[in-house]
């Protein structure tokens, strides 16, 4: 399950030209809130946490290249201020659905930072070839019980695609014993883990010596764990109405084919657009479902998008 991380990351060293504000203990009012936004834009080095662990696994902070490989990453996301609050943005949004599902299986809930640096919380696409939130592949979907084709493909699914990316991280725990390197499989692979372990004479994550990519994924994912469960520390101040959140919805069961998912979505009082938003992992104009399957199309309620339909 590879993803490059110049579609998330490349820009994270650049800064960008919006105001940073020192962080404060207590979360803004509206009055500083407003106020704060007429400070002077200031820069500063960042103390690495004296404790941070990934799944209850500690991190050796004290180990030298260990604290400059977090501090870097630490540096690049609070900095990188506009990418930051959409990532609080979006993970208000998309958390509330993955963090049941991760319990359900008994995956860490620290996992859920796996798919912020993954794709930013977006169903995006690499030039290898994953899809969806969790990046996945289309052999490892398949292999995880997800469908995959021109017609339907599930890696763009949010709760099927996190089911499956629980299954494969769970099997990667059983083979190496760590969650952490369960989440540098998810990257590099098991069977990359798996070498470089053999061939480094090595057991665990820290001690390995690993191309940019791969030596740099922890570390992103202890960084946005960290950012993104202190905000205020890192100087990101919002309010709860900043935040996105998911549309209530109801499920539509299906199980034939549906020739025109334009005209579907007007018999529910919507329009193509937005049901394409809540299911993205309808690919084409219309659905085949040549087998009879069961789906499960999402619909809004109806009041929360501007549509004549409604």
């Amino acid at each position: 399950m590879r993803t490059p991380y110049k579609l998330i990351l490349l820009a994270g060293i650049i800064l960008t030209s919006g105001l940073f504000i020192f962080a404060e203990k207590d979360p803004p009012t509206e009055e500083r809130f407003e106020s704060k936004r007429l400070n002077d834009y200031n820069v500063y080095a960042l103390p690495i946490p004296e404790y941070i662990d990934f799944a209850g696994e500690s991190v050796p902070v004290n180990d030298p290249d260990v604290r400059e490989r977090l501090d870097r990453e630490l540096l690049v996301n609070t900095y990188w201020q506009s990418n930051g609050l959409l990532m609080f943005k979006r993970a208000n949004k998309h958390f509330p659905v993955i963090e049941p599902i991760l319990e359900k299986y008994g995956v860490p809930d620290d996992f859920k930072y796996l798919a912020v640096i993954e794709s930013g919380l977006q169903n995006v696409v690499s030039p290898a070839g994953a899809r969806g939130i969790w990046q996945i592949m289309p052999a490892t979907a398949r292999e995880f019980g997800l469908e995959v084709n021109d017609n339907v493909d599930e890696r763009y699914h949010l709760e099927k695609s996190t089911v499956a990316a629980c299954k494969y991280l769970l099997a990667s725990k059983e083979r190496f014993g760590s969650w952490t390197l369960a989440a540098a499989a998810y990257n590099a692979g098991n069977a990359g883990i798996n070498r470089r372990l053999d061939g480094q004479q090595v057991e665990d994550y820290y001690n390995l010596l690993l191309g940019e990519e791969t030596g740099r994924y922890m570390f992103r994912i202890l960084a946005l764990k960290e950012i993104m469960s202190n905000p205020n520390n890192y100087g990101f101040n919002f309010r709860e109405t900043d935040l996105y959140s998911m549309v209530p919805s109801y499920k539509v069961e299906i199980d034939t084919a549906v020739t025109d998912l334009a005209n579907f979505a007007q018999l529910h009082k919507i329009n193509y657009k937005i049901l394409k938003i809540h299911n993205p992992w309808l690919r084409e104009p219309k659905l085949n479902n040549k087998s009879r399957k069961k789906y499960e199309i999402e619909i809004p309620q109806q009041g929360f998008y501007h549509t004549s339909l409604e």
